[in-house]
């Protein structure tokens, strides 16, 4: 016997939620059941897939690269019917959603030269369930949204997405004048007596993603401030707090951004788009294009544009 798509569901909801009973739930089966199926699928891949501890369950190097592949795979499974459905307004005005990114401007621009002659407009917003709540309700017609592991934001038909970049390690954000600023890489447990401004999209998960993280380096995060993604920049560069950021971003005046060591908080990065808005052909175009405005800045930052040619097998499948 071999993996199959139901194997590959099962392995990325129990990294989406984190818990085997949880994604037990999420399936509609008992744990026992569902702890069962990952047995067989360690079986059968050779190796643990995911380490358990009190709080739950975290992704092996091996099965990092496992999800990282099922992913893709059930992208691709999950569009395969779009081109059935027909669009209502093939002409129309597209309303674009993002994440806070280095690559918002490329996006209006990738997307524009695909869909010649069409007015486009933007909306920045940290939180993806704020964005898939606007696709839901007919207010988007797509989005890239971001998701830390663990905390998955559901999409329920019209909407079709496919994983942009199935995983990314989230940076961290310091004063210039910082002791560790001049490290290649900080270590999460010497962070434990800075003052910390909550990360943006904290419905998302992303702060109780956060303080799961510092519990598992030794302490209880003193996050004090909230700002908005561009709001924190001077904060930071007062030596006021530091915060998680995402890794294109290039350090702003009076900052550094350096990888944190272990990779203690991952995102991925989804294109979602209404199936009522736009055919299979369109969906697949409109992927590729922010595929092309993600690529577009993953130069901006000289660490992770390293990071990301030691992975290529996070790239987007172009």
């Amino acid at each position: 016997m071999g993996l199959d798509i139901r194997h590959l569901r099962v392995l990325c909801v129990i990294a989406e939620t984190g818990s085997v009973t949880r994604a037990a739930a999420r399936m509609g089966l008992t744990q026992p059941a569902m702890s069962n199926q990952l047995h067989q699928i360690e079986d059968l891949v050779g190796g643990a897939l995911f380490v358990r501890s009190r709080t739950g369950v975290r992704p092996t190097a091996l099965g990092r690269r496992v999800i990282d592949r099922a992913r893709i795979v059930l992208s691709e499974v999950d569009a395969l019917f779009g081109d059935l459905r027909v669009p209502s307004d093939p002409a129309g005005a597209v309303r674009l959603g993002c994440v806070h990114l280095a690559c918002v401007a490329s996006v209006i621009e990738r997307v524009s030269e695909a869909l010649p002659g069409r007015e486009i407009s933007l909306s920045i917003e940290p939180s993806a369930v704020m964005l898939a709540e606007s696709l839901a309700h007919g207010r988007l017609d797509v989005a890239l949204l971001g998701m830390i592991e663990g905390f998955d934001v559901p999409l329920s038909p019209p909407i079709a997405s496919r994983t942009l970049v199935p995983r990314y390690p989230i940076f961290i954000a310091l004063s210039a004048g910082h002791a560790l600023a001049g490290q290649e890489q900080v270590r999460l447990e010497d962070l434990a007596g800075e003052s910390w401004i909550s990360p943006p999209g904290a419905d998302d998960g992303s702060l109780a993603a956060l303080r799961t993280a510092c519990r598992r380096a030794g302490f209880e995060p003193r996050v004090r401030h909230e700002a908005p993604s561009g709001a924190a920049r001077s904060l930071i560069a007062g030596g006021h707090g530091v915060r998680l950021v995402d890794p294109t971003w290039p350090a702003q005046s009076g900052t550094v951004v350096r990888p944190l060591a272990g990779e203690p908080q991952v995102g991925r990065l989804v294109v979602a788009w209404r199936q009522d808005r736009f055919t299979g052909d369109e969906g697949r175009t409109l992927y590729g294009r922010f595929a092309a405005a993600y690529l577009d800045h993953v130069t901006d930052n000289p660490i992770f544009h390293r990071w990301w040619n030691d992975h290529p097998e996070v790239h987007p499948a172009m």
